[in-house]
């Protein structure tokens, strides 16, 4: 495995102290607990699927502090830090996650 992407893992994990210096470094980090919130957006509907969740539904549920309490929300708006605005990066990751659904099991 290379060592920029050993690199980004680890930083990804605050608890290693490591500053995040590239994109993916900084991606990864952001992208980690959007995936969670995502998943638990997709599990609240009858369908428990990806595809009947859409980034505007997802962006309500970032906006209830109750939903999803473990996704970091604090780590997600660092997705400031890619040049992102939330609405925009949550609609990328809803849109990746529901390319690999199957894969997802969602």
């Amino acid at each position: 495995v290379a060592a920029d992407i050993v690199y980004a893992v680890r930083v990804h994990n605050e608890t290693h102290g490591l500053p995040r210096l590239t994109l993916m470094d900084k991606a990864l980090h952001a992208s980690d607990p959007l995936t969670g919130l995502i998943t638990s957006a997709a599990l609240i509907k009858p369908e428990k699927m990806l595809c009947a969740i859409d980034a505007e539904f997802v962006m309500k549920r970032f906006n209830e502090k109750s939903f999803a309490r473990g996704a970091n929300r604090d780590q997600i708006r660092r997705c400031d830090e890619l040049g992102l605005e939330l609405d925009e990066f949550i609609a990328i990751g809803v849109e990746a996650m529901q390319e690999i659904a199957p894969a997802l099991g969602l």
